[in-house]
């Protein structure tokens, strides 16, 4: 009751009774608590109502403001991260994907950042600027596949089949090894290489892609 009083008295709301015999509650003027006591008993029932309400509703209006707060800083940890890209919902980044099966599936701007991806099956799916930097593909079927924009910095491409994958676009940058691989058909337009990664290149590219219809010697500019 002292609380509700407390509280209530000094509230931005106005209480009046048009009857004689009913003092004026206002924020103007604090009401002293000798004049709560003369109050008849059915009038301080409604004065302790009003009081009570306007204090729940006070901690209602709190206790909602904290919740809302909390949400903001409470995430579901299913909600978290995931490593993936806006098409693949799988944790794809750092782990080891070794032999897991990719083929056909539509993984735009996937994020495959230095993970394992040996002997991974990755036929024909649609990777159109995923990212394979410093990831190990040794092995990886990538044949087929829509590897354009792709980046392949750093990455270990060695005894991969990329036969028939178009590549236009693709960064290769650093350390980024294709030997041992089979290229016939692939198309390596505007993909920048080392000189010597180019020469080796050279040496068994063969065939036409079957998308771009560009000879694979041409796209790696041999002589």
């Amino acid at each position: 009751m002292a609380l509700s009083l407390n509280v209530s008295l000094c509230s931005t709301s106005k209480f009046h009774h048009h009857s004689r015999s009913t003092p004026s509650f206002s924020t103007t003027s604090t009401a002293s608590f000798s004049q709560f006591l003369r109050l008849n008993p059915k009038q301080s029932h409604q004065v302790s109502q009003k009081l009570t309400f306007s204090l729940g509703e006070s901690v209602s209006s709190a206790t909602l403001v904290a919740l809302l707060s909390a949400s903001f800083f409470l995430v579901d940890p299913a909600l978290a991260f995931k490593g993936g890209g806006p098409y693949g919902q799988e944790v794809t980044r750092g782990q080891d994907l070794t032999g897991k099966d990719f083929s056909g599936k539509t993984l735009i701007k996937q994020d495959f950042k230095t993970s394992i991806l040996r002997q991974a099956n990755f036929k024909g799916a649609k990777l159109l600027g995923a990212s394979f930097f410093d990831a190990d593909l040794t092995g990886a079927d990538l044949s087929d596949a829509d590897l354009r924009s792709a980046d392949f910095s750093l990455a270990n491409v060695t005894k991969a089949n990329l036969s028939n994958a178009n590549l236009e676009g693709a960064l290769a940058t650093g350390n980024t090894s294709f030997k041992g691989s089979n290229i016939t058909g692939a198309d390596f337009t505007d993909v920048p290489l080392r000189d010597d990664q180019r020469e080796y290149l050279c040496k068994v590219a063969d065939g036409v892609n079957p998308t771009t219809g560009n000879a694979t010697r041409d796209t790696l500019l041999c002589n």
